[in-house]
C-alpha cells in the first residue's frame, strides 16, 4: 500500500482540468437552448430498429458527464407512454416493423421523431436486403435526421435543437 502511496505522490494527478464553469461553448449554448425550450421535461425513448449499434454507442455517451443531458433535463424512458421524443437508430427491419409502429401509436400527442445515422435516414449499407424495410420515414413520419455513421453526440444535440427550432410548424 505504501509504495501504491508513494507513486501516487511522485506522479501527482494525470487527470485533465476541469473546464471553466463560465465558458461559453457550442455545448453550454445547445444545452441552454434545449432547457428553454423544454423547461427541464424532454423524455426521450430510444428504439433501435436493427442498427449495428454504432449508433448506441454515441447515445450512451450523451449521458457521460461532458455532454451531461440528465443535468440539462433531458432524460431516457423506459416507456414510450413517457416520452415527447422517438429516437430511433438502424434501418427498420423486418422484425422490427410492427414494434416500431406499435411504440409510435404508444406516444403522447405531440410527438417528435428523430432519426439518427445513415442507416435511419436512408437505409445506410444495409438498404435494399430482404431483412430491411428501409429508412425510418418508409414505416413512420419523420420530424428530423441526424446523419453521420455514427453521428458523434454533439450532432445528436444538434438534431435535438432542429426539433425544438421547429416546434410550431406543421408536419408535411
Amino acid at each position: 500500500m505504501f509504495d501504491i502511496l508513494s507513486r501516487i505522490r511522485r506522479v501527482g494527478s494525470l487527470s485533465e482540468p476541469l473546464p471553466a464553469p463560465d465558458s461559453d461553448t457550442e455545448l453550454t449554448a445547445i444545452q441552454r437552448e434545449l432547457h428553454d425550450v423544454f423547461g427541464r421535461a424532454l423524455c426521450i425513448r430510444h428504439v433501435d430498429a436493427g442498427s449495428c449499434n454504432g449508433c448506441e454507442l454515441e447515445i450512451h455517451a450523451l449521458s457521460n458527464p461532458y455532454y451531461n443531458l440528465e443535468g440539462a433535463g433531458i432524460r431516457f424512458v423506459a416507456s414510450p407512454r413517457h416520452a415527447d421524443l422517438l429516437l430511433v437508430t438502424g434501418p427498420v427491419s423486418v422484425n422490427m416493423e410492427e414494434a416500431l409502429r406499435q411504440t409510435y401509436e404508444a406516444m403522447p400527442d405531440p410527438k417528435w421523431v428523430l432519426a439518427v445515422g445513415d442507416c435511419g435516414a436512408c437505409g445506410g449499407i444495409f438498404n435494399a436486403n430482404y431483412a430491411v424495410r428501409g429508412q425510418i420515414s418508409d414505416v413512420i413520419p419523420v420530424d428530423a435526421v441526424v446523419n453521420g455513421c455514427p453521428p458523434g453526440p454533439l450532432a445528436i444535440l444538434r438534431g435535438l435543437v432542429h426539433i425544438t427550432r421547429n416546434l410550431d410548424r406543421p408536419r408535411p
